[in-house]
């Protein structure tokens, strides 16, 4: 018996550590991913500004899983069927690449989702996205141009992605004594729209402390190679356009989200986990895209698919096995800005010293939990140079400024 699972990203990678422990000796394993490596991708941004980092927020597959992997991109899944067609890069066309099908009996669409441009004209030909460390690389050059020139950055989506990148490269403006100008722009009244209150107004606040210009309630129309055009008609020039605002599926899924019940069943012996679905809690309720969630998922796909291996193994007669259902309920909430950041902890939000402390463990912790030991401790030790630095300059400021206040 063969379980597939299709994405190595948080979803995918938690969902195959689990399977490959949990699984009877019948069944095999294959996980598959474009990429031969893990990306911690709420650490992307940072890479922006420290490109070094990208070595701390990569994990090869074959140092943190045992089974078979493939290097290919996922083109197509049949979630009733079991199948999945697969664009291999050792394959005998023109462009060394090669299309395979993958039968499975039970599997598992962990493919993330995509940088979303809402078919808004231009949006997808001139604003960069920020999905990969290609796109981390892209945003840093450009961006270093825009410094020399103290010119116009754009970012498109103040979701935490959009928040984070800003952060990010306000801070380089900092560290380079520019004065560039960050403009965050989101269509909707808040930013970070998907959270509490109390969360969003912090993370205004963190921003604008940290000089970023943010502007809610504006809707992008359209781009072009020199300004973007609002919904209101007004023409915003940029020197630099990233777009980070909002997602849809992945190609395999015809760019689709489909909605999936609390035991993360889509059809037939097929699971979705994390952002490739709109997953819909026990409750009820849509739960939002994000890491956690995405890792919460997988460990109840993780019980379901064994659950239900071991039923078919066993001749798959009687009646079906109950599954887990997925309940959300998320401890809080992270989020950078720069060389600061905000937390919700229940219904308490913090900033400052105690936030970044809280979001490094956090990070640090995921890492330990997928076996990337070693790269927890970079991390730690990045987040903590960071902080140190960061304090030491906001003391010699305090010196100069004779202002004591903690």
């Amino acid at each position: 018996m063969r379980v597939a699972v299709l994405g190595a990203g948080y979803a995918g990678l938690t969902l195959a550590r689990k399977l490959q422990n949990a699984l009877p000796d019948e069944a095999t394993l294959v996980v598959v991913d474009e990429s031969d490596s893990h990306l911690v991708q709420h650490e992307l941004h940072r890479a922006v500004r420290r490109p070094a980092l990208a070595e701390e927020i990569t994990i090869p597959l074959e140092d943190v899983l045992d089974c078979e992997i493939r290097q290919a991109r996922v083109t197509d899944v049949n979630p009733a069927e079991g199948t999945a067609m697969l664009d291999s890069q050792d394959g005998e066309d023109d462009d060394g690449h090669g299309e395979e099908r993958l039968d499975y009996d039970v599997g598992a669409v962990c493919l993330g989702a995509e940088t979303d441009d809402h078919g808004l004209p231009g949006v997808a030909d001139h604003g960069t996205p920020l999905k990969s460390l290609a796109h981390a690389r892209e945003i840093r050059a450009e961006y270093l141009d825009v410094l020399d020139a103290d010119g116009r950055v754009i970012v498109g989506g103040a979701g935490l992605s959009g928040v984070q990148l800003a952060g990010e490269l306000a801070a380089m403006a900092d560290d380079r004594g520019a004065d560039s100008e960050i403009l965050l722009l989101e269509r909707l009244d808040a930013v970070a729209p998907s959270f509490p209150g109390n969360f969003q107004r912090a993370v205004r606040d963190e921003l604008e402390r940290a000089g970023v210009d943010v502007r809610t309630g504006t809707a992008v129309e359209s781009a072009d190679a020199d300004a973007v055009t609002l919904a209101t008609g007004d023409e915003l020039a940029y020197d630099q356009f990233v777009w980070t605002g909002g997602i849809r599926g992945p190609d395999a899924m015809d760019a689709e989200r489909p909605v999936v019940r609390s035991d993360l069943r889509l059809a037939g012996d097929t699971f979705v986990v994390g952002d490739a679905g709109r997953v819909v809690d026990v409750d009820g309720e849509a739960v939002p895209a994000s890491a956690q969630t995405a890792v919460r998922q997988a460990r109840v796909a993780a019980r379901n698919i064994t659950v239900l291996v071991d039923h078919r193994l066993g001749g798959g007669g009687g009646f079906a096995p109950e599954l887990d259902r997925y309940e959300f309920d998320s401890p809080g909430w992270l989020v950078s800005v720069g060389d600061g950041a905000v937390a919700q902890v229940g219904s308490r939000v913090l900033t400052g010293r105690a936030a970044l402390a809280l979001k490094t463990s956090v990070g640090a912790g995921y890492l330990g939990s997928v076996g990337a030991v070693e790269n927890a401790v970079d991390l730690v030790r990045e987040e903590l140079n960071l902080t140190v630095e960061a304090d030491e300059s906001e003391s010699e400021s305090a010196e100069g400024n004779g202002n004591g206040d903690a």
